[in-house]
């Protein structure tokens, strides 16, 4: 006697519901692919082709012969690199800087936007907002000169104002001299420049908390600092891993813009960073110009880069069960 067999189910998710095919939805929903293009474009073309040019940090680069017919070097410029006199000092220089970046301005803007989720009066509320959030559409040339304006010893605001209640006829310190000066002002601009802005995420994150929440731990008597930090930094603690995270990952990633337009003969022993480094022997040499060696020195500083972000990544897995993959 035959008995009927059963096909298994194929394309059933677990709700017991068949599933479309890729294609099908593809050509439903035809459309929303096609907005996929220009980015995907845009990704290719200005992150993924660039890669090409990565070979120069292993070849003797000459404009004449182009990349691909320029003589081969394997690993000697990252190796006369690490061997020169200087790599410590920019190494130790990038570090310093970042490190102290991070440590000072890192926790600021989590207890900006915890002090400022709690204010109730939204017309001060929207005021402080836009206070703080203007600095960040500061260009980066433009605050160096305004820094430039303030703290210039002779001429500076900063020295008029303490000219004119001690009488001295200049400041007695040159706040744009010397390395530990350029530090401090490098770092706490910087603050100043990206508090507002960097609050906003955390803004966010808290608006997702329920009121409801508040409301039970009133009636149970809680005081604002608990309600603080017994509903609002639990919330948003999962968003600040993930910015720790992406902080991490740029740790040798010292923006040029603001480090090149600060130094002087003065700070130069500091100022020096890897990304300064590299512009100077790369497209700024008096002599010959070694993209080669600019290039090799860039792609190591990437690659430090990209094992700081995973193992951090790894770490907040791992503690927190946050990460970015």
């Amino acid at each position: 006697m035959a008995t009927a067999t059963k096909s298994p189910a194929r394309n059933l998710n677990k709700y017991g519901v068949r599933e479309k095919s890729l294609w099908k939805r593809v050509c439903e929903n035809w459309q929303l692919y096609v907005f996929l293009i220009i980015p995907l474009a845009w990704l290719f073309i200005f992150q993924y082709y660039p890669m090409y040019g990565t070979q120069i940090s292993f070849r003797e680069y000459k404009i004449a012969y182009g990349i691909t017919n320029s003589e081969w070097k394997g690993l000697t410029h990252m190796i006369r690199f690490f061997k020169s006199y200087s790599c410590w000092e920019l190494v130790g220089n990038t570090l310093f800087l970042s490190i102290y970046s991070m440590v000072a301005s890192y926790p600021i803007p989590i207890v900006f936007a915890l002090c400022l989720n709690a204010i109730r009066n939204k017309t001060w509320k929207g005021w402080i907002e836009n206070v703080t959030y203007m600095p960040h559409f500061i260009s980066t040339v433009v605050m160096v000169g305004i820094m430039l304006q303030i703290l210039n010893m002779r001429t500076g605001i900063l020295c008029s104002v303490y000219c004119l209640f001690t009488g001295a006829e200049t400041f007695p310190v040159d706040l744009l001299a010397g390395g530990w000066n350029f530090r401090h002002v490098y770092v706490w601009s910087g603050i100043w420049q990206g508090t507002g802005w960097g609050s906003i995420i955390y803004m966010a994150a808290l608006s997702s908390v329920d009121p409801g929440l508040h409301e039970a731990a009133t009636i149970d008597g809680a005081s604002r600092w608990k309600r603080v930090w017994a509903i609002d930094f639990p919330t948003i603690l999962p968003t600040i891993a993930v910015t720790l995270i992406l902080r991490c990952g740029s740790v040798m990633g010292i923006g040029f813009d603001k480090a090149f337009l600060l130094q002087n003969d003065t700070n130069l022993g500091m100022s020096e960073v890897i990304s300064t480094f590299t512009y100077k022997i790369g497209l700024a040499s008096p002599t010959k110009s070694q993209y080669s060696y600019a290039s090799a020195i860039g792609l190591c500083n990437s690659m430090v880069n990209l094992v700081m972000i995973t193992s951090v990544n790894k770490i907040a897995n791992k503690v927190s069960g946050s990460g970015l993959w």
